[in-house]
This record gives structure tokens, C-alpha cells and sequence, in this order.
């Protein structure tokens, strides 16, 4: 079912203003452009399969940045370069990463090294030991046992078999729930759970110093997951100040609950495992890639509309939905606008961005570096020259509507901006909702107009967010072409309007 008219009264007292932002002629020279001509294929192939994992500040984010830079100038945009936002910390490489079940038999385990992991001491092996403390009274079993040691640790979660897909799209249902969301209940947490929080944190650190302590060789922790899938996490090791640590390998939840029920059935259980790894340190700067189309109106080239996504990825895949998705998806909108010879009347910037997964690092630091700081609210002079933010960064699913985060002037205006792509965008949902998690909030912290877009789920959340099968397999090729014909014809709208979007109040400082 199409929702062309979501808005049939305030788009009828409106058309003499908004249908003279759609240049409906341009938007199919998009369209054309987008699904007939289509690059989103080799550049997923350089991005994801060619430059391969992107941790930040690791030799694959730098492939992939020497790309990008290069491919956006040979495209014909200006100014293309990587842009330091501030220091970030090491990088990081996996050299080698191998575990196994030698006794009661021998079993290969689906694992990797948790990011900025140290590497072992060569190989090690030896008998498995499943830690039990959960008190102060508990250390004392361990005391003077652990040097050496093999340490494994049961996952949390269930591992149950599964009975929905992991794939799927948004129903007309769920879209149209979006629309209009229940109010949220009081979420608040009580004195007393953030206390228990707290607890919990400092006491499970205690027992990760203890461990150190005590030399232990290795630490292999069943983490989320299930099928052979894991999702992979990281201690804040690429500081660099970071002191040594244990060297720790994730699995499959699979081969520590195996170990686990032999161990606890009386039958001894041995591994062997070697990790081998490396900093980089000889420079500590965060990087982002910038790329312009400079505008083509006299008065209206030195405002902005930007585009963007994060480049980063962590180590156990290539990263392929999170997030080279959002990058081929912007790389191709900027490329498209190019290739159809239209020229945006402000100027359009692309940004690519390191350090989204430690805490949208690149973005803040560049929302920072040139627009404003969100802890004063002091502006700087380019605030008043950005229209808008767009961003990608919620898998490889297609564009099903757009989140507003609050902004309700901007809602008429998008309405408008969706018609002629109803074609392709189907059920188009507007919500007033915010969502968070990605780089659109560095803008939104500011005030600036920021969007995040509705995409359909996919397998995001079931088997590639943070996970060792984020491959190239996992794209959606025929949704990334769609995003990119939504995304360039937004920013194409943005760039013509005879205003910039509308903005939010600030908020308060506190």
C-alpha cells in the first residue's frame, strides 16, 4: 500500500511553498542514474572485501580511507581528503589467532581475540579453569592457582534453538506503530538498582585484576551469540595509556558450554590456543575522510548539507553491514549527484567517520572542531551554515521512512520530499521519535537538523551487528541502490531549498 498523501490537508495548504522544492525532473535523472548505473557493488568490494576489518587507527581503516579519499577525487569531487578529529589512541593487529579442544578430544573453536588484546606468550596449552566467585570470600580458593592458567568463562544468554527468521522486513503494521508511539513508561533507574550497577561493575573489575594478578595465561570467554555466531566487544585498550592486560579470546557460546558440561561432569578439559598481536602507536590521531561538491549558487555555496556514515568496523568480519553499508550508500549518493551533472546549490559534504564504535568519536570530534561544543553551547561561525545531517548506520535494509528526533517543522517538508519516491520506498513511515546510537546525535546535540533513516532490520540485529558473519555476503545489494537514490535526492532537496531545515531551541546548558 502506497501513503502518498500521509498528510492530505497541511500538504494542500502547503503545495504552492514545498512543490517548488521537488524538481521532479532532477529526482528521476536520480533514479535513472542510481538503479540503471550502479557502483554500489565494487565499492562494497573495495570497502568490505579489499580493505577488510576497519578498526579504527588499524592498517584496514587506512586502506579503506586511501580508497574512499582516492575514489571521491576521481569522481570529481574537491577537497577530498582524511581529516584528523583529535586523538583517538593505538591501533591495533591480529597476526595470528588459533584455539582448540585437545582433551577428552580433539575440537577446533570458532573464536577471536577480543580488540587490543595482548598476544600470548607463544603458544599455550593446558587444563581449562571454570572460576566460581561471586564473593569476597571466593578469591581464597584461587589464591596462588591461577599462574599460568587456561581461564574460561560460561556466556550469559540463552542458546536455545530458534523458531523466527533472522531476516525479515518491517510489516505495514509495525511502520504504521511507529507513527504515533506509546508513550514510554518511567525508564528512570532508582538509587538503588544504579547502586547495584555500580557493585556489579566494580566487583567483576576486581575479579579481572585478581586475574591478572595472579598470572594467568589466558582468558577464552563464551560471549552472545548462537549458531556459530558471535558478537564481538572490547576492553578500552586502544588508550594509550592502557596497562597490560590478559590476553582474551571470544567464542561461540557453543564451545564453552561444551567445555563447561564436561567439566562439571567430572571429565577434564584441555586447550590449546596462541594469539599473536601488535599496536600501532607511531600516531595516535582519529581520523575522518571529508569530500566536497561545492555549490553552485553564488549566495547559497557557502552553506552545507553533509551526508554520512561511520567507516569503522570491529575485527571479526569485514564489516560489511556495520557500517560499510551507510559508506557505500553515501559514497554512491555523492557519486550519483556527479554523474547525473546537477549542481546542488549549496555546497554537499561527504564525511565518512572513524571511532563510531568506541563513542561516536569522529563525528563529535568534528561537530566539535567546527561547529560548536555541546558541554558550553558556545557556536562557532560555520553553525549557522549547515541545512542538515544525513545518516546511515542501521544495517543493509532499505529505507522504509525517516526519524525526525523531535524536529516536527521539518515533517511537512519531508512529506513533500518522499512523493515522488513512493515508487520505490514502500509504506514510507515519518515518526516524531528520536533514535539513537549513531552519528546523526552529534549533530542533533547541537540543534542541527540530524537524521537517522528507517531501514528495514534485515539481519542486523540476529546475526551481523558486531558479529564474526558481518561479510560481504550479508548485503543487500538491490536495498543499498534504493538507499542511495533516497538519500541523494534528499540531500540534492536539502541543497535547493530557499532556506536552510528547520531547527530545534538548543538545550540548556546545565
Amino acid at each position: 500500500m502506497k501513503r502518498k498523501l500521509l498528510i492530505l490537508p497541511a500538504l494542500l495548504l502547503a503545495g504552492m511553498t514545498f512543490a517548488q522544492e521537488v524538481e521532479l525532473e532532477a529526482i528521476e535523472k536520480i533514479k535513472k542514474e542510481g538503479f540503471e548505473n550502479s557502483k554500489v557493488e565494487e565499492i562494497a568490494f573495495q570497502l568490505v572485501d579489499k580493505a577488510g576489518p576497519r578498526l579504527s587507527n588499524s592498517e584496514g581503516y587506512e586502506r579503506a580511507t586511501e580508497y574512499a579519499v582516492q575514489q571521491l577525487s576521481d569522481w570529481g569531487l574537491v577537497n577530498a581528503a582524511t581529516e584528523p578529529w583529535g586523538e583517538f589512541g593505538r591501533g591495533w593487529e591480529m597476526e595470528k589467532s588459533y584455539v582448540a579442544m585437545t582433551s577428552p578430544y580433539y575440537m577446533p573453536f570458532i573464536a577471536i581475540p577480543k580488540a587490543w588484546t595482548e598476544s600470548t606468550k607463544g603458544e599455550v596449552s593446558g587444563k581449562v579453569v571454570f572460576l566460581d566467585i561471586q564473593k569476597e570470600e571466593d578469591f581464597a580458593k584461587y589464591k596462588g592457582k591461577l599462574k599460568g592458567a587456561i581461564i574460561a568463562i560460561k556466556p550469559t544468554g540463552t542458546q536455545e534453538p530458534t523458531f523466527e527468521p533472522d531476516a525479515v522486513r518491517y510489516t505495514v503494521e509495525q511502520l504504521h506503530g511507529m507513527e504515533h508511539p506509546a508513550p514510554r513508561g518511567n525508564t528512570s533507574y532508582t538509587p538503588e538498582m544504579l547502586a547495584q550497577y555500580r557493585a556489579a561493575r566494580a566487583f567483576a573489575q576486581k575479579v579481572n585484576e585478581f586475574i591478572a594478578e595472579e598470572g594467568a595465561a589466558l582468558i577464552i570467554k563464551g560471549v552472545n551469540g548462537r549458531h556459530g555466531t558471535l558478537f564481538t566487544s572490547s576492553p578500552r585498550g586502544y588508550l594509550k595509556d592502557t596497562p597490560e592486560g590478559i590476553p582474551e579470546l571470544e567464542t561461540a557460546p557453543e564451545n564453552v558450554n561444551l567445555m563447561a558440561r564436561l567439566s562439571e561432569n567430572g571429565v577434564e578439559v584441555e586447550v590449546e590456543a596462541e594469539i599473536k598481536t601488535r599496536y600501532r602507536t607511531e600516531d595516535l590521531q582519529g581520523y575522518n575522510v571529508i569530500a566536497e561538491i561545492p555549490g553552485s549558487d553564488p549566495t547559497l555555496k557557502s552553506e552545507v548539507v553533509m551526508l554520512g556514515g561511520h567507516l569503522d568496523s570491529w575485527h571479526g568480519a569485514g564489516g560489511a553491514t556495520d557500517n560499510a553499508a551507510g559508506c557505500i550508500v553515501m559514497m554512491e549518493a555523492v557519486r550519483i549527484l556527479k554523474a547525473t551533472g546537477l549542481q546542488p546549490k549549496r555546497t554537499v559534504r561527504i564525511a565518512l567517520w572513524g571511532g563510531e564504535e568506541q563513542g561516536l568519536h569522529g563525528s563529535r570530534g568534528y561537530v566539535l572542531n567546527h561547529f560548536g561544543d555541546r558541554t558550553t553551547m558556545e557556536m562557532k561561525p560555520e553553525y549557522e551554515k549547515i541545512s542538515a545531517y544525513y545518516n546511515i548506520d542501521n544495517g543493509t535494509g532499505k529505507v522504509r521512512g525517516i526519524y525526525l528526533q523531535g524536529n516536527a517543522a521539518v515533517e511537512p517538508i519531508f512529506n513533500e520530499w518522499f512523493l515522488p519516491l513512493d515508487d520505490i520506498v514502500e509504506d514510507r513511515t515519518i515518526t516524531i521519535s528520536n533514535t539513537g546510537g549513531t552519528d546523526h546525535q552529534s549533530f542533533d546535540a547541537l540543534s542541527i537538523p540530524g537524521f537517522q533513516f528507517i531501514q528495514d532490520p534485515i539481519e542486523y540485529r540476529t546475526r551481523t551487528h558486531h558479529t564474526n558473519m558481518d561479510t560481504f555476503e550479508r548485503l543487500e545489494l538491490d536495498d543499498l541502490k534504493q538507499m542511495a537514490v533516497v538519500i541523494a535526492s534528499f540531500v540534492y532537496n536539502t541543497a535547493q531549498r530557499d532556506e536552510l531545515l528547520p531547527r530545534k531551541e538548543l538545550p540548556k546548558t546545565e
